[in-house]
């Protein structure tokens, strides 16, 4: 016993010592921390949020001995980058990454399943930004019959603004209408896109019922015409672009009436209006209107918050178009490089260096072109859902005497019909295992199975997660597909996205700014967790339907 109580007596004084040393003794001194915690006493004047449409991450370093010292190199050397941000979710397409950054939600919740998805409720395909109860305000077109009302949950806007009584200002400026509605949310003071139509910026009915002066004014510039009445070319000699393939090749698209080729010069002098969104001056013309909004809304000037939504669409279409080893794509990030510098520079004079936040990141990436990847010997391919629906109906009405069983294809999903499969009688599994097995046939596809089995499905991982959070119960189709790697749902030139596979998920997410120490993490982190992180930098509610979580290296 005595033996015993020595013991307690002598642990006894050993804690109490340590803890007086730990009080006692001093800390390091970390003049970072100290900075740190100086700036996030009070909150940003401005967030930016800016999507760089189909941008890669490796976007980030491959022309990096290019760029500029204000553009992409500042952001990396004064911001902080998560180098391996995951897409979470199936599909990634456009309209779900948008929407998933902002709302810190995957499509099973925000409902945002793809650009378009078939609504059995309507009986026809629905745009995800759709609304026909509105109409457009600074055209005559039907650009602006839209609104955010198919998102089923808030944004990281709508939060902010609910914090404080609708005194934030929030703002969303796209040449998508789909990448300026969806992130700002439903209570936003405005989301303008382009309208390629009329060459005008526009906005719906659901924010108000006359363009501002301002824009107007905008559009009276004719902000288009200055571009394309131009050729766009290289911004260096064509020679120094050794890390793209040789300028023109056939897998490559055309612009529409063009009789030159896939080469530079490209002459859009004749194009219509909307083929600013198809060469690198559409984002500089984005960038041009986010200043005049931030200026009319007086952003970033006031006792509260702010937040300004950008979403830059050309790098997507020229993506598309060329794809992601072309001149066209590296001249195309070389003047985006050229447009980031300027415009930090204007939020420095505007808003103040320290004094915003701002963070850039991608709604997906991109494939390799087929072509590209047959030239150089690596795997890969095509498939097309159109002519693959087509067969299968064909096959089905001579095999169960029923036309038009599969009504719909889109987002590597096939919607069935229902009701035409139970009034002919036929059973509805050996149908739908009818369309697996002749899917499963072709190599461009990996992998088909029902959807509503999704969980009893032999599934890698993260594949299983990624298709889980993609599956929306009321709008999801019937059938999942999965294309092979490498191999794209589309045609003989361009390229495109939607899969699981890392090239298509892989994107930057770098933040710069109010609060923010330079730094990186090579930790996995989600889209869904910009949004929540966000939420803590701000001591807000995160969105309704978040599943994100905090970034912490950015919070601490």
């Amino acid at each position: 016993m005595k033996r015993i109580s020595l013991l307690a007596f002598a642990l006894v004084i050993a804690t109490t010592g340590t803890r007086a040393q730990k009080a006692t003794s001093p800390k390091p001194f970390n003049h970072l921390a100290t900075a740190k915690s100086s700036k996030t006493a009070a909150k940003p004047k401005l967030i930016v949020g800016m999507v760089v449409d189909q941008m890669r991450w490796d976007y980030l370093y491959r022309y990096s001995n290019r760029y500029a010292a204000g553009g992409f190199k500042r952001l990396l050397q004064e911001g902080f980058s998560c180098e391996n941000t995951l897409i979470n979710y199936t599909p990634t397409i456009t309209a779900c990454g948008h929407t998933c950054v902002y709302t810190g939600s995957v499509p099973a919740i925000h409902g945002i399943i793809g650009n378009t998805w078939y609504s059995n409720e309507i009986g026809r395909t629905m745009y995800c930004a759709e609304d026909t109860t509105m109409t457009t305000v600074g055209s005559t077109s039907a650009a602006g019959k839209m609104s955010p009302r198919n998102m089923l949950v808030t944004t990281i806007g709508d939060e902010l603004r609910l914090s404080n009584h609708f005194q934030s200002k929030v703002v969303g400026v796209a040449i998508k209408d789909r990448g300026a509605i969806l992130p700002a949310g439903h209570s936003a003071n405005a989301a303008y896109w382009y309208d390629g139509t009329t060459g005008n910026w526009v906005t719906s009915s659901y924010y108000m019922n006359e363009l501002p002066g301002w824009a107007q004014q905008f559009n009276n510039e004719k902000w288009p015409q200055q571009y394309l009445s131009k050729p766009w070319t290289t911004l260096y000699p064509a020679s120094t672009y050794t890390l793209s393939t040789a300028d023109e090749k056939v897998y490559e698209g055309k612009y529409k009436n063009s009789t030159t080729g896939t080469s530079f010069p490209h002459d859009l002098s004749g194009a219509a209006n909307s083929s600013i969104a198809a060469s690198p001056f559409g984002n500089t013309m984005t960038l041009e209107f986010a200043k005049k909004a931030m200026e009319a809304y007086n952003m970033g000037k006031g006792a509260v918050t702010d937040f300004l939504a950008i979403s830059l669409s050309s790098t997507d279409y020229v993506g598309h178009q060329f794809g992601p080893n072309s001149i066209e794509a590296e001249d195309t990030y070389l003047r985006l490089d050229h447009d980031l510098a300027t415009f930090f520079q204007y939020l420095d004079a505007n808003i103040g260096k320290g004094q915003y936040l701002f963070f850039i990141t991608a709604d997906h990436g991109v494939a390799h072109v087929p072509g590209f990847l047959e030239e150089n010997k690596l795997p890969g391919g095509t498939w097309d859902d159109r002519a693959a629906m087509k067969d299968l109906n064909e096959k089905l009405a001579a095999k169960f005497g029923v036309k038009d069983v599969i009504k719909a294809v889109d987002n590597y999903q096939l919607w069935l019909n229902h009701d035409l499969i139970e009034t002919s009688g036929k059973n509805y599994n050996d149908i739908q295992q009818f369309i697996i097995s002749n899917l499963q046939k072709s190599p461009a596809i990996a992998k088909a199975f029902p959807i509503r089995d999704l969980m009893v499905t032999v599934l890698p991982e993260p594949m299983r997660t990624m298709m889980t959070n993609g599956y929306n119960t009321k709008r999801s189709g019937d059938i999942q597909i999965v294309l092979s790697p490498a191999y794209i749902d589309g045609g003989k030139t361009g390229t495109t996205h939607g899969l699981w596979y890392p090239y298509d998920a892989h994107i930057p997410l770098v933040w710069m700014g109010w609060g923010v120490q330079p730094g990186k993490t090579n930790r996995t982190v989600g889209m869904t967790d910009i949004a929540p992180t966000l939420a803590a930098l701000l001591h807000i509610q995160m969105p309704s339907g978040n599943v994100g979580q905090v970034i912490q290296e950015i919070t601490h």
